[in-house]
Protein backbone atom coordinates (compact mmCIF):
# COMPACT_ATOMS: atom_id res chain seq x y z
CA UNK A 1 0.00 0.00 0.00
CA UNK A 2 1.31 3.54 -1.18
CA UNK A 3 1.37 6.11 1.24
CA UNK A 4 -1.85 7.90 2.01
CA UNK A 5 -2.13 11.42 0.58
CA UNK A 6 -5.11 11.62 2.84
CA UNK A 7 -2.50 11.77 5.65
CA UNK A 8 -1.96 15.61 4.59
CA UNK A 9 -3.49 18.03 6.89
CA UNK A 10 -4.41 15.38 9.55
CA UNK A 11 -3.66 16.73 12.98
CA UNK A 12 -2.98 14.13 15.77
CA UNK A 13 -3.84 14.29 19.32
CA UNK A 14 -1.59 16.05 21.86
CA UNK A 15 0.84 13.84 23.64
CA UNK A 16 0.51 13.50 27.61
CA UNK A 17 2.64 15.91 28.71
CA UNK A 18 6.59 15.24 29.18
CA UNK A 19 8.78 16.09 32.16
CA UNK A 20 11.79 17.19 31.17
CA UNK A 21 14.37 15.87 34.15
CA UNK A 22 17.81 16.97 34.45
CA UNK A 23 19.79 14.01 34.59
CA UNK A 24 17.83 13.09 30.91
CA UNK A 25 19.52 16.65 29.75
CA UNK A 26 22.94 15.68 30.98
CA UNK A 27 22.89 12.16 29.39
CA UNK A 28 21.68 13.70 26.03
CA UNK A 29 24.26 16.22 26.36
CA UNK A 30 26.83 13.84 26.99
CA UNK A 31 24.93 11.57 23.99
CA UNK A 32 25.00 14.83 21.00
CA UNK A 33 28.87 16.05 22.51
CA UNK A 34 27.14 19.20 23.53
CA UNK A 35 29.85 20.04 26.00
CA UNK A 36 28.73 23.71 26.60
CA UNK A 37 28.39 24.07 30.98
CA UNK A 38 24.94 24.52 30.90
CA UNK A 39 23.76 21.84 29.57
CA UNK A 40 25.33 19.94 32.82
CA UNK A 41 25.96 22.45 35.27
CA UNK A 42 22.80 24.13 36.77
CA UNK A 43 24.50 27.39 38.52
CA UNK A 44 26.22 27.80 34.79
CA UNK A 45 22.44 27.82 33.39
CA UNK A 46 21.09 30.01 36.40
CA UNK A 47 24.56 32.41 35.58
CA UNK A 48 22.97 32.72 32.05
CA UNK A 49 19.59 33.31 33.43
CA UNK A 50 18.20 30.22 33.45
CA UNK A 51 16.36 28.24 36.31
CA UNK A 52 18.04 25.09 35.58
CA UNK A 53 19.74 22.87 33.03
CA UNK A 54 19.19 23.82 29.24
CA UNK A 55 18.86 21.19 26.72
CA UNK A 56 20.50 21.08 23.41
CA UNK A 57 18.68 22.42 20.86
CA UNK A 58 17.98 18.54 19.13
CA UNK A 59 16.52 17.19 22.38
CA UNK A 60 13.12 18.55 20.77
CA UNK A 61 13.30 15.19 19.03
CA UNK A 62 13.11 13.37 22.60
CA UNK A 63 9.58 15.07 22.92
CA UNK A 64 8.65 14.50 19.43
CA UNK A 65 9.18 11.37 18.71
CA UNK A 66 6.16 10.84 20.45
CA UNK A 67 4.08 12.60 18.11
CA UNK A 68 6.49 10.45 14.91
CA UNK A 69 4.92 7.51 17.11
CA UNK A 70 1.72 8.30 16.46
CA UNK A 71 2.11 9.06 13.02
CA UNK A 72 3.40 5.48 12.41
CA UNK A 73 1.37 4.04 14.16
CA UNK A 74 -1.69 4.88 12.25
CA UNK A 75 -3.11 1.89 10.29
CA UNK A 76 -4.73 3.44 6.83
CA UNK A 77 -0.90 5.13 6.54
CA UNK A 78 0.92 3.29 4.29
CA UNK A 79 3.91 3.75 5.98
CA UNK A 80 6.39 0.78 6.44
CA UNK A 81 8.75 1.10 8.91
CA UNK A 82 11.22 -0.83 8.10
CA UNK A 83 11.13 1.35 4.05
CA UNK A 84 11.52 4.02 6.51
CA UNK A 85 14.36 6.63 7.49
CA UNK A 86 15.09 10.01 8.63
CA UNK A 87 15.70 12.18 6.31
CA UNK A 88 15.75 15.74 7.69
CA UNK A 89 14.90 17.38 10.69
CA UNK A 90 14.95 21.72 11.61
CA UNK A 91 13.72 23.11 14.49
CA UNK A 92 12.20 26.49 15.15
CA UNK A 93 12.96 27.94 19.12
CA UNK A 94 10.85 30.69 20.65
CA UNK A 95 12.66 29.38 23.94
CA UNK A 96 15.15 26.40 24.87
CA UNK A 97 14.27 23.52 26.71
CA UNK A 98 14.85 23.62 30.73
CA UNK A 99 14.63 20.89 33.02
CA UNK A 100 11.49 21.15 34.78
CA UNK A 101 9.40 21.51 31.82
CA UNK A 102 6.39 20.08 31.19
CA UNK A 103 6.39 19.38 27.38
CA UNK A 104 2.84 18.50 24.99
CA UNK A 105 3.57 17.97 21.26
CA UNK A 106 0.53 18.11 18.86
CA UNK A 107 1.49 16.30 15.08
CA UNK A 108 0.50 17.61 12.05
CA UNK A 109 0.94 16.09 8.32
CA UNK A 110 2.06 19.00 6.27
CA UNK A 111 3.34 17.64 2.63
CA UNK A 112 3.74 14.37 1.44
CA UNK A 113 6.09 14.59 -2.08
CA UNK A 114 6.34 11.73 -4.22
CA UNK A 115 10.00 10.71 -5.55
CA UNK A 116 10.26 8.58 -7.98
CA UNK A 117 8.72 5.30 -6.12
CA UNK A 118 9.15 6.57 -2.70
CA UNK A 119 7.64 9.47 -0.94
CA UNK A 120 8.60 12.27 1.48
CA UNK A 121 6.32 13.23 4.50
CA UNK A 122 6.47 16.30 6.14
CA UNK A 123 5.57 16.56 9.64
CA UNK A 124 5.28 19.37 12.26
CA UNK A 125 4.93 19.09 16.07
CA UNK A 126 4.08 22.19 17.96
CA UNK A 127 5.41 22.12 20.98
CA UNK A 128 4.34 23.41 24.06
CA UNK A 129 5.19 24.12 27.61
CA UNK A 130 2.64 23.42 30.88
CA UNK A 131 1.39 27.63 30.03
CA UNK A 132 0.29 26.66 26.82
CA UNK A 133 3.28 29.01 25.47
CA UNK A 134 4.99 28.10 22.75
CA UNK A 135 8.51 26.08 22.66
CA UNK A 136 9.58 24.61 19.83
CA UNK A 137 8.19 23.68 16.22
CA UNK A 138 9.62 20.74 15.68
CA UNK A 139 9.77 19.28 11.47
CA UNK A 140 10.71 16.29 10.10
CA UNK A 141 10.82 14.80 6.76
CA UNK A 142 10.49 11.08 6.66
CA UNK A 143 11.49 9.09 3.31
CA UNK A 144 9.34 5.86 2.53
CA UNK A 145 10.55 3.51 -0.02
CA UNK A 146 7.94 2.12 -2.11
CA UNK A 147 7.23 -1.27 -2.15
CA UNK A 148 9.40 -2.10 -5.33
CA UNK A 149 12.67 -0.62 -3.17
CA UNK A 150 11.77 -3.18 -0.07
CA UNK A 151 14.26 -5.88 -1.54
CA UNK A 152 16.58 -3.75 -2.85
Amino acid sequence: MPVNPELVGREFPPTPPYLVGREKVREFARAVFADAPQHTDPEAARALGYADVVAPPTFAMVVQDHTLQQLLGEPDSGIALERTIHAEQRFRYTRPIVAGDELTARLTVTGIRSVGANAMITSDAEIIDSTGAHVVTATSVLLVGGEDTANV
